[in-house]
């Protein structure tokens, strides 16, 4: 592996820094300090058939931690099943997919279903947890005070929100913020497949527990996934913290931003 590319940052990037609230300084490359975990998923390719009945493996720790939500989809009412042939959507069609899905309850409570916004493809893919009030009201996704803090944390690494890919584990709010069940998190996984195949990023941000749920099949604590190498679909996945926690918990900025370096550094490397 080449040795990650070191960037500068100007006194703009140094700027927003403060703003998080974070002092400036860069980790040790990912190459010396991140051991490598073998990617266990395998690539979807673009415009190939692949299955269509994608299911997320949930180890037993995650069944446990979540089973009063997915009581709660045991006794809701029957919904339809997933369009046929989600692994050969183009953008539009998955689009038209994703807002008319009613593959689980979460279609009663939500306003509109998010499939994602940004540029395609792009370097960056940024995954959250399910969309919050703020993004089922304004149909975007990463919306209202933790929007503008990964906006901010974006332009500490020099981009801009129009060229990375935001999306989320689920495509609809969950009734009082709650964590997706395991039935939910199912349904939406080959939507996020797909998007991944389409996106073709070098970098996934997974930003909070039920993305890391949904790319990694994880139930580890994201303090003890920081700082390692994960894989999906072939594509290097760096886990943090969600903003909505960054901005309950300030003192762990320090930590996303050696995150964001981290990824930062896979992209250029």
């Amino acid at each position: 592996m080449n040795e990650p590319t070191s960037f500068e940052l100007d006194e703009r990037q140094r700027a927003m820094l403060a703003e998080m609230g974070v002092r400036v300084w860069l980790p040790s490359p990912v190459s010396q300090s991140v051991p490598m975990v073998r990617d266990t998923t395998a690539p979807v390719p673009i415009g190939k058939p692949a299955h269509t009945n994608v299911s997320v493996k949930v180890p037993a720790a995650i069944a446990n931690a979540t089973a009063a939500n997915a009581n709660a989809n045991a006794v809701a009412t029957a919904h339809g099943l997933l369009p046929n042939g989600i692994a050969q959507m183009g953008g539009p069609a998955l689009q038209a997919a994703v807002s008319a899905c009613q593959a689980c309850a979460l279609c009663q409570g939500r306003k509109q279903a998010l499939l994602g916004e940004g540029a395609a493809p792009a370097a960056w893919m940024v995954v959250g947890d399910a969309p919050g009030e703020d993004e089922d009201q304004s149909g975007g996704s990463f919306a209202g005070p933790a929007g503008a803090l990964l906006d901010n944390m974006l332009k500490a690494v020099g981009l801009q929100r129009s060229q990375v890919f935001l999306t989320h584990a689920v495509k609809c709010r969950t009734p009082s913020g709650r964590s997706p069940s395991l039935q939910e998190l199912s349904q939406c996984a080959p939507y996020l497949s797909r998007q991944v195949a389409l996106v073709q990023p070098q970098v996934i941000l997974a930003m909070g527990r039920t993305a890391v749920q949904a790319l990694l099949q994880s139930a580890e604590p994201l303090g003890k996934l920081r700082g390692q190498s994960h894989a999906f679909q072939g594509v290097p996945v760096v886990v943090t913290y969600p903003p909505s926690y960054l901005l309950r918990s300030q003192g762990d900025k320090a930590k996303a931003w050696a995150d964001l370096c981290a990824a930062a550094a896979l992209v250029e490397g």
